[in-house]
């Protein structure tokens, strides 16, 4: 009789803390189901895509739950992506934070895009061209392998690559295409206008810096401007028309 009162107990308080487990978790579903969802820091990738891309699986929409798992961590199989973070703003409502990887250009090979960082590593290969990112001619190599450097043979032309990108992002000029001859002469492609800027990185930013003045005037038109000289005569560069 005693055996069996102090198993009924212990059933008792067993179905009573499961109750109160089960009643808790649900409590705490309910209360942080998230409703609201703020993204930033995606380029590539649009509000949409993220969302399904964090709150895919069990418990995908559980703010508490995605805080745990995106808690600075590392994202594997999408391409472009580093980390995401996901910080929970009230009960119901989460920010995404992305941080992409930073891309300085990319090379056609093979009929794939492969995008490279500023010391030349390749960062993903994709058959999608992505916006934003110039595509970087005059790099030879034979071979190409995610995660490695560019196999070229002078690897300073990464440190020029980086310098001429970051000097056309400070200008606020999107260049499509960026071309390094054997020489060393540079030319930026702006739509049917080639900039020549010549290969004396000392005047690259004077050059470069004017050319938000002057591009406006060249819309429409095709052809090169030579600014890898100045005529001093006119006291400008010159267009030649194709």
């Amino acid at each position: 009789m005693y055996r069996r009162k102090k198993a009924g107990v212990i059933l008792l308080v067993l179905v009573v803390l499961t109750a109160a487990v089960l009643g808790a978790g649900a409590h705490i579903n309910n209360k942080y189901t998230v409703n609201t969802v703020y993204v930033e820091g995606n380029v590539h990738y649009t509000e949409d895509e993220i969302k399904e891309i964090v709150m895919d699986g069990v418990l995908g929409d559980n703010s508490l739950y995605l805080s745990l798992k995106y808690r600075n961590r590392g994202i594997e199989n999408v391409p472009f992506v580093d980390v995401m973070d996901v910080k929970i703003l009230a009960p119901d409502t989460i920010k995404i934070v992305v941080y992409e990887k930073v891309l300085t250009g990319y090379v056609r090979y093979m009929d794939t895009y492969l995008y490279f960082d500023k010391d030349g590593y390749i960062v993903e290969s994709s058959g999608v061209k992505t916006a934003g990112v110039p595509q970087i001619g005059g790099l030879e190599f034979d071979h190409a392998v995610v995660g490695q450097q560019l196999p070229v043979e002078d690897k300073d032309i990464f440190n020029n690559i980086l310098n001429v990108t970051k000097l056309l992002k400070k200008y606020d000029l999107n260049s499509e295409k960026i071309y390094f001859s054997d020489s060393g002469d540079i030319t930026v492609y702006f739509g049917q206008v080639k900039v020549a800027l010549g290969k004396d990185a000392s005047t690259l930013e004077d050059k470069l810096q004017r050319l938000p003045e002057i591009l406006p005037t060249l819309e429409g038109k095709c052809g090169t401007l030579q600014m890898s000289g100045y005529d001093e005569s006119s006291g400008r560069y010159t267009f030649q028309p194709e």
